[in-house]
């Protein structure tokens, strides 16, 4: 579980054949063991290997396919997040790491000190976002300024500097995870109805 307040970037050191290294600050790196889970632009992975000032983590083919991890290339830019513990501070909200589906960024726009990003949502994902609810986007915790077909967020200027969103262009493909419990709310209702 995580929080989705993303504590370091690093960037991808190698890509290839289902596995992932990525060079990260030692700091971060030195928290890591093999076996421990770790957030890489929102999805959950196991550690499997260290090497110098990276660590390496496997891909399966079910999360090539649901998220943008597959598409990472050498010098990308990721957003990093260790696993909370029981002495975390939550400040941002339950995060699993399981992303649910590939949006897009569609615009960016300044407005007063922050930034207004605009995400196109994967189909059948609109039903899970609420206005002024939470929403991770490439592991971070937003909250949802507008909802609808599109989903519209703000970020403060610290959020812009110290993630990965800064890096990003219209067009870019970004990991959406919804709210863990807006799912379980509308599996509840369903099985009720």
């Amino acid at each position: 579980m995580f929080s989705g307040i993303i504590s370091h970037i690093g960037s991808v050191a190698e890509s290839r054949g289902g596995r992932l290294a990525i060079s990260a600050p030692r700091n971060f790196v030195g928290k890591l063991g093999i076996g421990t889970s770790v957030a890489v632009n929102g999805a959950c992975l196991t550690v499997v290997g260290k090497k110098g000032g990276a660590f390496v983590a496997d891909i399966m083919p079910e999360t090539a396919r649901r998220t943008t991890l597959g598409r990472l290339r050498k010098n990308a830019i990721v957003n990093l997040e260790l696993p909370a513990t029981p002495d975390s501070f939550l400040s941002g909200h339950i995060v699993q790491g399981h992303i649910d589906g590939i949006g897009a960024l569609t615009n960016v726009a300044r407005k007063g000190n922050g930034r207004m990003l605009k995400f196109s949502l994967p189909r059948g994902l609109s039903k899970y976002v609420v206005e002024k609810g939470s929403i991770a986007v490439n592991g971070v915790s937003l909250t949802v300024i507008q909802a609808g077909k599109n989903c519209f967020t703000g970020v403060i200027p610290h959020t812009w500097r110290t993630t990965s969103m800064h890096a990003l262009k219209p067009g870019d493909p970004v990991n959406i995870e919804v709210d863990i419990i807006a799912k379980y709310l509308k599996k509840l209702l369903k099985t009720r109805a």
